[in-house]
């Protein structure tokens, strides 16, 4: 029997709904009997694409983007604190993400989930490469073999190509972006909707 296709999940770690999508796209997926495959990309690349900026700084959007945020954080039950300093620069984190998934997808995800939480719960920045190697050797990685990496020209270059395919060839311009099978959902609070279309085999 073919095993179905696994969901796609787009991320960038200074978004929002991004972290709160961490948390309800597992039980989907779970329901269905499909992985989970993480994919860190920089949003600023997609924004500067569609002339875009964060939620925060559109001055009627900005109010209730941080409201929603909070919201949505509490009707999912997932803790959430905004950050004071908001949004990071979080290449150091993607990169990182980026060469632990060369050799342990699994342990990847470990050390994505710390670092969403590092930022959404404790505040910590999460630009700092030193804090985000921290939360590397917390998941048992190796300090100064992580540092190395996220500066490696090599990864450099390997993040900086897929990311390009991400937006550019992929078309993913927002965080959370998801994909199964083919189809595209756009948000957190599109989740549900993904659910329904795999309970229903879409419409």
């Amino acid at each position: 029997m073919t095993m179905p296709g696994p969901i796609d999940f787009y991320f960038d770690f200074s978004s929002p709904y991004a972290y709160l999508g961490s948390h309800v796209i597992g039980p989907v997926a779970e329901k269905h009997g499909r992985a989970v495959v993480w994919h860190p990309f920089m949003l600023g690349i997609a924004m500067q694409g569609e002339k875009t900026f964060p939620l925060t700084q559109y001055p009627l959007k900005g109010d209730y983007s941080r409201m929603d945020f909070d919201r949505t954080a509490r009707y999912h039950k997932i803790p959430f604190v905004m950050p004071a300093d908001f949004p990071k620069l979080t290449l150091g984190a993607s990169r990182g993400f980026l060469w632990i998934s060369r050799e342990d997808p699994e342990k990847a995800v470990e050390f994505a989930k710390n670092v969403f939480a590092a930022y959404f719960v404790s505040g910590k920045d999460i630009s700092d490469i030193a804090i985000v190697a921290d939360i590397a050797e917390e998941v048992g990685l190796d300090r100064a073999a992580f540092m190395g990496a996220v500066q490696a020209d090599e990864i450099k270059a390997e993040f900086k190509s897929s990311v390009e395919e991400t937006v550019f060839k992929k078309k993913v311009f927002g965080a959370p972006f998801f994909i199964v099978d083919g189809e595209r959902f756009w948000g957190a609070d599109r989740v549900g909707q993904l659910d329904e279309w795999l309970t229903r085999g879409g419409w």
